[in-house]
């Protein structure tokens, strides 16, 4: 889900990348869940069943990461992505929230292939989408065999990635996501993984999608507010922690209160209609104080090229001259953006 920020963000302050080649350099701290589910979600047929392999294995995130990441280190992008590690219990509810969704979505897919309604089956079979701890290891077993670097977090990867960015060994954190946001990163790129052209609901329409950079400072300043009320904004919107939110009281509305009366607490209780969550400092400090590590190590290697096509040729039956045509490009983006730069990239290589 995340906290939807969207409409508090003025168009002014984003930095629409309508080439990629202008990130050129930097390093990019990817929500790894969150891009591997946007590849689940689009890599898919006509009715909503994913790629798999001859035994039946879902491989649309394989694919994705493989394809995506050649991408991004062809046009001199350096990304490093960081995964979830164990969810803190303040997330159970929205966990569970979304594994009815799910389990929903499942049943009423089922229906819609059942009476050949396509359309709906590729909705609710992306709705459905599950990313498995199989699947979640295949994708790192991956990386690492196209040495392209990856740190595992303790609990939210979005926490991770932001704390990278805070300390700059990234650039910027890239999700889908706004929760980076929140947890302090100073820059946020949208669609880095997604970019190009996307297909409108029920419409044969297709619209460029370029990646585009908002700044949390810009931000603040824009809206005239600290990082320490944007938090409190984002819980009255309704974050993973509070999925809820407040009854009817939408961005402007949040934003509006707050910068009234300077937080959640000060608001007069007439004005929410729901009751303050006893644990919103809990959910507060974890916003601005997460749990990260500080021990991992960023370095980019040469791909091996025989292991790489073991997994997705021979374990997961990819084309063989896709993926060989796709590997001397890989090789090539290596040579080219970080192997002639590694040397003066000893600041991103490892913190400890």
């Amino acid at each position: 889900m995340g906290v939807d920020l969207k409409d508090l963000i003025p168009e002014s302050i984003k930095s629409k990348v309508g080439d990629l080649r202008l990130l050129r350099g930097r390093v990019i701290a990817i929500d790894a869940y969150n891009a591997l589910y946007q590849f689940l979600s689009a890599i898919r047929q006509p009715d909503g069943t994913p790629l798999m392999d001859s035994q039946g294995r879902v491989t649309s995130h394989l694919s994705g990461l493989f394809y995506r990441t050649i991408n991004l280190v062809e046009n001199g992008i350096k990304p490093v992505y960081v995964f979830d590690g164990t969810p803190p219990e303040i997330k159970a509810k929205e966990i569970e929230r979304r594994k009815a969704i799910k389990e929903d979505a499942q049943k009423k897919y089922e229906e819609a292939v059942r009476t050949g309604d396509l359309e709906s089956a590729r909705k609710f079979a992306v709705i459905a989408s599950k990313l498995t701890l199989d699947m979640v290891q295949e994708a790192k077993r991956l990386l690492e065999a196209m040495g392209i670097p990856h740190v595992n977090a303790p609990a939210e990867g979005e926490a991770q990635a932001a704390y990278l960015a805070k300390v700059g060994d990234a650039y910027a954190t890239a999700s889908q996501d706004y929760d980076s946001l929140l947890f302090g990163s100073p820059r946020l790129i949208r669609n880095l993984t997604i970019s190009g052209k996307r297909k409108l609901p029920r419409r044969e329409e297709y619209v460029e999608i370029p990646p585009e950079i908002i700044e949390l400072d810009k931000l603040l300043k824009a809206l005239g507010i600290t990082h320490e009320v944007l938090v409190d904004i984002g819980i009255l919107i309704g974050t993973d922690y509070n999925p809820d939110g407040f009854e009817n009281i939408g961005p402007k509305r949040a934003y509006q209160l707050i910068k009234t009366y300077g937080s959640i607490e000060k608001v007069p209780k007439g004005l929410l209609k729901t009751p303050v969550p006893v644990d919103i400092v809990s959910i507060k400090n974890y916003f601005l104080n997460p749990p990260v590590t500080k021990n991992y190590k960023i370095e980019w290697r040469s791909p091996d090229e025989k292991l790489i096509t073991e997994i997705l040729v021979k374990d997961h039956d990819f084309s063989e001259e896709r993926v060989r045509g796709a590997l001397d490009r890989l090789v090539k983006a290596y040579r080219e953006h970080i192997k002639g730069e590694q040397t003066g990239l000893s600041k991103w290589f490892s913190k400890k």
